[in-house]
C-alpha cells in the first residue's frame, strides 16, 4: 500500500465475519514512538535491556541507540489497528499470532499498521462465528516493514 493509503480512516464499525472479503485492507493512523513510550513499556513489562534504556551501551550496537521495545511495538500495533473499528461490538476473541521483527523501531519513528484479510474460516461447530486471518505489516515513515505476520480474530456471524 502506498504512503498516501495512510490518510484514508475506514468507516467501517463492527464488521462480522459475513462483511470480510479475502483481499479487503486497511490502514490506520500513525503514531510516533516517544521516550515516554520506551520508558513506559520498560516498566510495565520489567524489560531493562541496556539496548532499550542505555543510550552508551546502545550506540556501541549494530543499532548505533536505544530501540523500542518489539513487545512495545506489536503492543501498540494492536492499538493502532483497534483505532479502525472494525472489530468494535463483532469480535469474539483474540486466537492467536505469528510475528517478525524485521527491523528496529527507534524513538522518533512514526510507524502504521497495514493490515489485509487473507482468510476466512467458518466455524464448523459454532455457526454464529468465524475466523478471519490477517496479514499485518508495521510501517515506518520511510515506508519500510519493522514487523509483520498474521493475527487470527473470531468474529460473530450475522444469523
Amino acid at each position: 500500500m502506498s504512503q498516501a493509503a495512510a490518510v484514508q480512516a475506514p468507516v467501517e464499525r463492527g464488521l462480522y465475519f459475513d462483511e470480510f472479503t479475502i483481499g479487503q485492507s486497511w490502514v490506520t493512523p500513525a503514531r510516533t514512538i516517544t521516550d515516554a513510550d520506551l520508558v513506559n513499556f520498560a516498566g510495565i513489562s520489567g524489560d531493562y535491556n541496556p539496548l532499550h534504556t542505555d543510550e552508551e551501551f546502545a550506540k556501541q550496537t549494530q543499532f548505533g541507540g536505544r530501540i523500542f521495545h518489539g513487545p512495545g511495538v506489536f503492543a501498540i500495533a494492536t492499538g493502532l489497528e483497534s483505532r479502525l473499528g472494525i472489530k468494535e461490538g463483532t469480535a469474539i476473541a483474540f486466537l492467536g499470532m505469528t510475528w517478525n521483527l524485521k527491523g528496529a523501531v527507534r524513538i522518533g519513528d512514526t510507524i502504521r499498521v497495514e493490515q489485509q484479510v487473507a482468510e476466512l474460516r467458518p466455524s464448523k461447530s459454532k455457526p454464529d462465528r468465524g475466523i478471519v486471518t490477517f496479514d499485518v505489516q508495521v510501517k515506518n515513515q520511510h515506508d519500510e516493514i519493522c514487523h509483520d505476520g498474521q493475527w487470527f480474530v473470531m468474529f460473530q456471524r450475522r444469523v
